[in-house]
C-alpha cells in the first residue's frame, strides 16, 4: 500500500480523525478516479460524523469498481450512512444490492434489518436478523433451538388456536 495512504489511515486508527480526513481528501483531488481512495475518503468523512460528505465518496467508489472485499464495506458503509441520514427507501436498495451480490455477507443483513425497521416493515426485519443469527451464532442453546426459530422467523404475526 502507498506509503501516505498507509499513514492516514494510522492517523485515523489513532483518532487523528480531522488530520486524517485533510491529507485523505488532498489525496482524492491528486487521484479522484481511484475507487479505493474514495472509499478511504468517505471513511474517514463517516469517522467524524460528517456522513453528508461520506455518501459521494462512497458512490464514487462503488461507481469507479473496487476489489470484491472492499466493495462489500463500500456497500455496508453507503447504506448505512444513507440509513443514519433516514434516507431509509436508498439504504435498502443498497443493501439488496450488495446483499444480492454478496449472499454470504451476514453483517450486511444485520444493518438491512435495521433499515427495515426503520421502514416500519418489522416482521422482514425480524426475520432477517433471526436468520442471521442462526447463522452466525456458536450459542448452543440457541442451536438447539435453530428449527422453531427458524420456523416462528416469518410467523411471528401468526397465532394458532
Amino acid at each position: 500500500m502507498e506509503k501516505r495512504l498507509q499513514h492516514i489511515i494510522t492517523l485515523r486508527e489513532k483518532g487523528r480523525l480531522e488530520e486524517a480526513n485533510q491529507l485523505m481528501v488532498a489525496l482524492v483531488k491528486e487521484d479522484p478516479e481511484n475507487g479505493f481512495y474514495q472509499f478511504q475518503c468517505a471513511w474517514t468523512y463517516d469517522s467524524l460524523g460528517k456522513e453528508k460528505e461520506a455518501v459521494p465518496h462512497y458512490e464514487k467508489a462503488i461507481q469507479l469498481g473496487l476489489k470484491p472485499e472492499i466493495l462489500v464495506d463500500a456497500y455496508l458503509g453507503l447504506g448505512s450512512t444513507y440509513r443514519t441520514l433516514g434516507q431509509y427507501e436508498q439504504a435498502k436498495c443498497i443493501f439488496e444490492q450488495a446483499i444480492s451480490e454478496f449472499p454470504e455477507a451476514e453483517h450486511l443483513k444485520v444493518f438491512y434489518a435495521m433499515t427495515l425497521y426503520n421502514l416500519g416493515e418489522h416482521s422482514k426485519a425480524m426475520e432477517t436478523i433471526l436468520n442471521t443469527l442462526l447463522l452466525t451464532t456458536n450459542h448452543k442453546e440457541i442451536k438447539d433451538y435453530s428449527k422453531a426459530i427458524k420456523f416462528y422467523s416469518d410467523k411471528l404475526d401468526q397465532t394458532w388456536d
